[in-house]
């Protein structure tokens, strides 16, 4: 998306929202000690420059709640250099740190900041000091190759916090060779007290770290399932708004919305196809809940499974050739795998009581779902080819995983203290973080994808 896209679509999501404030905070509960420290320096200020906000305070938080950084605090650093030629390489290894980040911000108008970056390699810097000589076209020239990347960007007032998730964005992907979801936004479902809420089930979307929330739909009857089309622009979820469980599809721009579905019984757990054509739903208006897919153009639908079982929570694969599915036809939810070319189904998860609301991490190589095992719901993820699965949390009645774009971090909806919260966990299960809410409920999270 480009700089013009981006202001514009911000625009309309603030004149869009009827109402925005932060009600998610992350807060770090696991994990820290198994990062990787890195220096994010804060940035120089020239004189007489007034920045509206801190980016590297922004940037420092971002990396430390991927889970694979963590940022050293001020008092932890050697030093506070304001360009690569200050920076003394051995005592920012002694301080453990393998990158350090080095930020300047220049007022150039009245709301016109210049922000420039450079991103350094600790021990390439301390191999060379920063300074080696090779020959280039028959000349000896200085090879700066402890600077990873450099960066200058002019930028407003109101985009500081954008830039800081892009700049995160950045050196993350630099650093780890995975690209970067700092940029990306969360939908979920808030449930206020109906004593002082007129309509209290809403709908919201923020950033992924909880800021700039923007409700999309306030109900006075629950909202479900909310999902993202791959584009980002539309969600579709399920309200009961009309006494009855629909199926909508909003756009989360315009605010402008369709309802897709309106039959008799249960509409429910929609899901994008990774092509955004097609929507796969749980329909019962034959009876039985089924598994359908929708062609969104043409409203067609087709039933892809037919079992006297319960079939649920459909998900696809990441080349929509496949939907795993929670289904009760050995008796208890397991998750099944349909080949939606030839109609065949497996089961594929075997471990624990039961297992449900399975998703395909980005790269389709293993699944996210919700296991209980003797009577504890927690997030888990099995490898699609081996099998093996890795139960990843210790939280409480777990359930709507979700995951991050980047197949990072999961997002997943969990009781603490009695209120239902949101909670974070990496894949690789050391990384946790609880978003716990000043009122209500929340549940139903979504994770879009790159925006």
């Amino acid at each position: 998306m480009n700089k013009i896209n981006t202001i514009l679509l911000t625009f309309l999501l603030l004149c869009f929202s009827l109402e925005s404030r932060a009600t998610l905070e992350i807060y770090i509960t696991e994990g820290v000690n198994n990062a990787r420290p890195i220096g994010i320096v804060p940035f120089h200020v020239s004189a007489g420059t007034q920045p509206p906000s801190s980016i590297d305070e922004v940037v420092a938080a971002d990396l430390t709640r991927s889970g694979k950084f963590f940022a050293l605090s001020r008092d932890k650093m050697p030093q506070l250099p304001k360009s690569d030629s200050e920076v003394d390489y051995s005592e920012w290894a002694a301080a453990g740190a393998e990158a350090v980040l080095i930020g300047h911000i220049q007022q150039q108008a009245a709301d016109e900041f210049k922000i420039t970056l450079q991103l350094l390699d600790v021990i390439r810097g301390q191999i060379t000091g920063g300074q080696t000589q090779m020959m280039s076209n028959g000349q000896m020239v200085t090879n700066r190759d402890h600077i990873l990347d450099e960066w200058s960007w002019v930028i407003r007032g109101e985009e500081f916090r954008q830039y800081a998730h892009r700049i995160s964005d950045i050196v993350y992907e630099k650093l780890t060779g995975e690209k970067g979801a700092f940029l990306t936004q969360i939908a979920y479902v808030i449930v206020r007290d109906s004593a002082t809420e007129a309509k209290p089930f809403q709908l919201i979307v923020a950033d992924y770290d909880g800021q700039n929330e923007n409700i999309l739909l306030r109900s006075n009857e629950p909202l479900m399932s909310p999902s993202w089309s791959p584009d980002g622009r539309k969600l579709v979820y399920v309200s009961f708004e009309n006494k009855k469980p629909q199926i909508f599809m909003q756009d989360i721009y315009t605010g402008s919305r369709t309802m897709l579905t309106d039959f008799p019984g249960i509409n429910g757990a929609p899901t994008f196809s990774p092509d955004g054509n097609q929507l796969a739903m749980v329909l019962s208006k034959d009876g039985n809940p089924e598994i359908y897919v929708m062609d969104i153009a043409s409203k067609r639908l087709r039933q892809i499974t037919r079992n006297r079982a319960i079939d649920t929570e459909p998900s696809w694969s990441p080349d929509g050739k496949h939907l795993i599915f929670s289904s009760e036809r050995g008796g208890k939810p397991q998750i099944y795998r349909v080949n939606l070319a030839t109609g065949k189904t497996r089961r594929v998860t075997f471990e624990g009581d039961m297992n449900l609301g399975g998703t395909f991490t980005p790269d389709g190589t293993q699944m996210v779902m919700v296991n209980r095992t003797r009577g504890n719901y927690h997030i888990a993820k099995q490898g699609v080819d081996s099998g093996d699965m890795l139960v990843l949390t210790k939280t409480f009645l777990d359930e709507s995983p979700s995951l991050a774009p980047n197949g990072s971090m999961i997002i997943y909806s969990t009781l603490h203290e009695g209120r239902q919260v949101l909670s974070l966990v990496s894949l690789d299960g050391r990384f946790k973080a609880r978003l716990p809410v000043s009122e209500g409920q929340v549940k139903s999270p979504s994770w879009s994808p790159f925006l």
